[in-house]
């Protein structure tokens, strides 16, 4: 599974969780407003919780972003007919 996939569904089951604990409390508070406390809260956790793939997140981002350059190079190299674009070993 992709490190962006299990990151988001960890950031959504993060916020499930922190909802979850918020109404089963017995306190007077609007539900909407236990909503936002449940985004703001599991926000700060999964700051500190999620480190790890956030990095890995981070990484892939990184990877794609350089092989689309590289692509991007080869691609005006052989437009431009250069023939040493292509030999860069």
């Amino acid at each position: 599974m992709s490190p962006a996939v299990r990151y988001t569904l960890a950031r959504v089951g993060l916020f499930v969780a922190v909802a979850a604990v918020l109404f089963v409390l017995p306190i007077q508070v609007h539900p909407f407003l236990r909503l936002m406390i449940a985004v703001l809260v599991s926000a700060a956790l999964s700051f500190v919780l999620l480190r790890r793939l956030r990095d890995e997140v981070a990484v892939q981002i990184s990877a794609a972003a350089k092989r689309r350059a590289e692509a991007k190079e080869r691609l005006r190299s052989t437009l431009a007919g250069d023939d040493e674009g292509t030999d860069k070993s």
